[in-house]
């Protein structure tokens, strides 16, 4: 469907050539083959019918997008009503304005898309861009992750709410896209060292509402799943009765993110307020976001669903041609992985650059997408093969002890706790990422 495009002549606007689309054309008269009747049971209360059709992974867009159309005809005294009805929305759209009409275009057009075709219509990326959405399988990556975000409630018309009360909208394909273009160069050694696994990360929500969240999720997932076991009455629990005291507080002091050293004093890490904050000013970051890189469960192949586990002491294996990769084995204390990686963050050369250590908001949004790509819980380490995740991306100041996060097969539920940082055994390691 085509309102409007920039090459038409604004002067235009009451000419009647039926050879030249108006720019308050509708769906009809520019050839788009969708009935107007459908369209206007689409976009009234009762929309079951229309929703349902779809397949379950875009349902929650449909009602993004449909609420977006709903929001726009209140806001420019249209009824909703006129959208199923050719003359009539010719008419109510005569007098807006060129950005106006671009806008109702697009939005009509991405929804009767939906509607025909069952799917998101893929917007086409600059042609400078196609092969890094090749490379890291972008599209449908990012795709997915913003339907589960949708479905699970964290991302509500396209932005999250920040503990900082501002609203984040959530990075298009076409910033990912860039941000890997410019850092292109950079990022060779580690794409062929694995690191190809898309992660968006609602980083400024509260920590607390993440946890609500995965908690709703998991229940969720035991009724789509019968065989899926989960504790219903405490699918998310405290390992050992500790629990993060201040975590859940939005401008909490006490937990701390990126930090240098794992101590109370000189930790060099900083608030979730603090980075939102430093977010707005920096223009390579993605305000109230963070964006990474991991490597999938199999890191040789880029295809491969959910996340790589972390190794134990022995088990690790070598990945890369252009810079060898050894594999961070469990069995180390948290002080000596966090130095590991801060020893050569800077330095290309070092087989560890540029990676960083997870922090909770991470590993809940992993292990939400890790449970629906491959049907398995993130850090099962009681099957003998995985290990628990130490989150050395966090630090909690208070009590001077870093968090831990695993899924436990016997009692089937998640489990966060903490330990001192110089505690170390062989079922314990860390799972690193780039960040872009």
């Amino acid at each position: 469907m085509n309102f409007f495009r920039p090459s038409f002549d604004p002067s235009c606007r009451d000419m009647r050539d039926e050879s030249i689309p108006h720019p308050s054309a509708t769906p009809t008269e520019v050839g788009v083959q969708y009935t107007s009747a459908n369209l206007h049971e689409a976009m009234m209360d009762s929309v079951s019918s229309a929703r349902d059709s779809l397949p379950e992974q875009y349902r929650a867009h449909f009602e993004t997008l449909r609420q977006e159309i709903i929001d726009f005809t209140k806001a420019h005294g249209i009824s909703r009503e006129s959208l199923g009805k050719p003359d009539l929305l010719r008419e109510v759209t005569d007098k807006l304005s060129i950005p106006d009409l671009e806008r109702l275009a697009d939005l009509l057009e991405r929804f009767e898309y939906l509607l025909k075709n069952g799917e998101p219509k893929k917007e086409e990326l600059p042609k400078h861009l196609q092969e890094i959405e090749r490379l890291y399988n972008l599209r449908e990556q990012y795709t997915s992750q913003v339907s589960l975000l949708e479905q699970v409630g964290i991302l509500k018309e396209g932005v999250i709410t920040g503990v900082d009360g501002h609203e984040y909208p959530v990075p298009t394909l076409e910033q990912i896209a860039v941000r890997l273009f410019e850092r292109r160069e950079t990022l060779q050694t580690k794409r062929d060292q694995g690191f190809t696994k898309l992660l968006l990360v609602p980083f400024g929500m509260s920590l607390d509402t993440l946890c609500e969240t995965l908690k709703r999720f998991l229940l969720s997932y035991k009724q789509r799943n019968s065989l899926f076991n989960i504790d219903k009455d405490v699918p998310l629990g405290a390992w050992k009765e500790e629990r993060h005291e201040g975590v859940n507080i939005e401008d909490s002091i006490d937990l701390v993110y990126y930090p240098q050293f794992l101590t109370k004093e000189g930790h060099g890490g900083k608030t979730k307020i603090e980075i939102l904050e430093e977010q707005k000013y920096n223009r390579d970051s993605f305000p109230g976001w963070t964006i990474h890189l991991f490597q999938p469960s199999d890191p040789a192949n880029s295809d491969s669903k959910g996340f790589a586990l972390i190794p134990r002491r022995g088990e690790g294996k070598v990945y890369g041609e252009e810079g060898l990769r050894f594999e961070i084995e469990t069995g180390h204390s948290a002080p000596y992985y966090l130095a590991l990686l801060e020893e050569g963050r800077d330095d290309p050369d070092f087989i560890y650059s540029q990676e960083s250590g997870m922090t909770p908001e991470d590993w809940i949004m992993a292990f939400m997408i890790h449970l629906e790509e491959t049907g398995r819980p993130l850090d099962n380490w009681q099957n003998s093969k995985e290990s628990i995740s130490c989150l050395i991306g966090s630090f909690s100041v208070s009590d001077a002890k870093v968090p831990l996060t695993f899924w436990m097969r016997i009692g089937s539920k998640v489990l966060i706790g903490n330990e001192k940082p110089n505690e170390q055994n062989g079922l314990t390691g860390i799972r690193t990422s780039v960040l872009i």
